[in-house]
């Protein structure tokens, strides 16, 4: 299974992606966890991505799409795969769509976590984190709003929409039985 993962910071997508991974036997993806490989390993692509970061500056989307197809080629994404934090614009969905085509795969679906913006605000602050105080968790909510937000749209005939507030593995349930609900 192929699969998008979308909602609003700390809406619980690496938490769900670990578990259903684990569950669909496919890799969790996360772009964190590969800028953070390719930079301890020291990759052509890491040691670009680390001339942005260390000037200042965002990592273009080129650098981020060519980590994930890379990524994508590995024989474990084979059988399918969890992306967690990428795509997050519709121009690198129209790349990962360009990808996917050249591998002659498509998406299953693409998960989102719906959740309230006061629920994820509770959540975040409760994580004790440096950066997660109340005026930095709104930002994110309101960067996720304008940037990931429309990518509901593109995906719209993909979506299956999970309400993600309550206990983890209810929510792992609702999703797996969402996903079950499209085939």
């Amino acid at each position: 299974m192929r699969l998008v993962l979308v909602g609003p910071p700390g809406a619980g997508k690496g938490t769900q992606a670990e578990r259903l991974a684990q569950q669909l036997d496919v890799p969790h993806i996360s772009t964190g966890d590969l800028f953070r490989a390719n930079l301890k390993d020291e990759t052509p692509l890491g040691l670009e991505a680390k001339s942005y970061m260390d000037a200042g500056n965002l990592v273009p989307d080129s650098v981020t799409v060519a980590m994930v197809k890379d990524r994508l080629a590995d024989p474990d994404a084979a059988k399918g795969f969890i992306l967690d934090g990428f795509p997050r614009t519709v121009p690198q969905a129209d790349a990962l769509a360009g990808i996917l085509a050249e591998y002659g795969v498509e998406l299953d679906a693409v998960v989102e976590f719906q959740v309230d913006d006061e629920v994820v605000v509770q959540r975040l602050l409760g994580r004790g984190r440096s950066d997660d105080n109340e005026e930095v968790i709104r930002n994110r909510q309101q960067v996720y709003r304008d940037e990931t937000a429309p990518l509901l749209r593109y995906y719209a005939d993909k979506l299956v929409t999970v309400d993600a507030v309550g206990e983890v593995p209810e929510i792992t349930q609702r999703v797996t039985s969402a996903l079950e609900a499209r085939k």
